[in-house]
């Protein structure tokens, strides 16, 4: 995986394994998932609540190694809220 892209694992509504990865370019984040190791990555619409918080949490541990900048996690807490008003977000 490239820099840019931070990934995870988690499982579907049918209980099957999933791999994700975010990819942030041009000051957005494009959300992939694949089922098995060689199946193309697919392109993710409209993310759920469970993904961008997996986000949110891998960009907080970039920036506490400096691998991020800390305006990342406000834009993304900022998407959050926008995308899922009521969601309760960690501090």
């Amino acid at each position: 995986m490239h820099k840019a892209e931070i990934s995870w694992k988690r499982e579907d509504a049918d209980g099957n394994k999933l791999s994700v990865y975010a990819h942030c370019f041009g000051g957005q984040w494009f959300f992939f998932s694949r089922h098995r190791r060689y199946d193309e990555w697919a392109a993710m619409k409209d993310p759920p609540l469970e993904d961008w918080l997996e986000l949110l949490d891998g960009v907080i541990r970039r920036i506490q190694r400096r691998q991020r900048r800390p305006e990342e996690e406000v834009k993304i807490r900022a998407e959050i809220h926008r995308r899922y008003p009521d969601a309760a977000l960690p501090t």
